[in-house]
């Protein structure tokens, strides 16, 4: 049995000094197993930190096992309907302060999912901290994926200074957030009242002052906008596809664009790509989403010509 949770990962001669400081800190998650990665070890940690990702580990042996579930903020998601199960996650997790089930993925047109509250507070709505930024969130109401923390750092490892950027599908913010530390304006567009209602409370606790909220379709923004984006995020991988040609009208020549797509095959869609006018710089993995399915990202520059 596996549980998605926060990891630092070190190198392995460094593991024990890290384990010891972490218990002393009161942030190393006891109730799961240490993970190897070749000479690195992730330890796995009670909540987000600076230098931390998303890893998959084991329960100890021995431990009363948990039942599969994913952390976000203080809400524990369970992949089974378990309400016993829920109780214990609880009991077991002080930061926690609801457990539910998630009966469905992620779909329609707002990105949201359903959800049953399983045990503790009746609520979907939590706050999450990324990096030292903070996100109210309600998952049962718009999209947010814990999961993508660290492609936000790595896209704004990318970013140079001064850049004007659009998020084509911005949820809640996490990427408009984060990139704003660079960028020097960025339009932060959804289809989701709610989602485009938690991105100005998220604007306003993060005293951002450079993103531009926008409620609307994505397919309209060409119509709309007469920039020319310098970076366009696109994170919407089970239906990004069909908005490709868009992104492409609205990135000037030589700009990038990060497309996120869920793909059963590599390089499933550079063809496209290509015959779009771009060129697919990095191909990477993001996380498993299904057996022979996993969620991709494209890094891509738009052709000069």
């Amino acid at each position: 049995m596996t549980v998605g949770q926060w990891g630092i990962r070190v190198p392995a001669r460094q593991g024990e000094a890290m384990r010891q400081a972490l218990i002393r800190e009161g942030a190393l998650d006891t109730l799961l197993k240490v993970r190897r990665e070749g000479t690195d070890l992730i330890l796995p940690v009670l909540a987000e930190r600076e230098g931390a990702g998303r890893y998959e580990f084991e329960a100890h042996a021995g431990r009363d096992p948990l039942p599969r579930h994913e952390l976000v903020g203080g809400i524990a998601i369970l992949q089974e309907d378990d309400p016993a199960g829920a109780e214990k996650i609880l009991a077991s997790r002080p930061s926690l302060h609801t457990a539910v089930y998630a009966q469905g993925e992620v779909s329609g047109e707002y990105r949201t999912r359903e959800l049953k509250i399983l045990a503790g507070k009746p609520t979907t709505r939590t706050e999450v901290t990324e990096h030292g930024r903070r996100y109210t969130v309600d998952l049962a109401g718009a999209y947010f994926s814990a999961r993508l923390s660290t492609e936000r750092q790595r896209i704004l490892d990318q970013v140079q200074e001064g850049e004007v950027i659009l998020d084509m599908f911005a949820g809640v913010g996490p990427f408009a957030i984060t990139l704003a530390a660079k960028a020097s304006v960025i339009v932060a567009a959804d289809l989701n009242p709610r989602a485009v209602e938690l991105m100005l409370e998220n604007i306003r606790k993060n005293r951002v002052e450079n993103v531009v909220p926008v409620l609307a379709d994505a397919r309209r923004l060409a119509a709309v906008l007469s920039w020319k984006f310098d970076r366009i995020v696109m994170n919407l991988p089970l239906a990004g596809t069909e908005f490709l040609p868009d992104a492409f009208r609205l990135c000037r020549p030589g700009g990038a664009i990060h497309f996120y797509a869920l793909v059963s095959t590599e390089g499933e869609h550079t063809a496209r790509i290509q015959e779009l006018g771009g060129t697919v710089i990095a191909e990477r993995t993001v996380r498993s989403y299904s057996p022979g399915q996993w969620h991709a990202v494209y890094d891509i520059i738009r052709d000069q010509n």
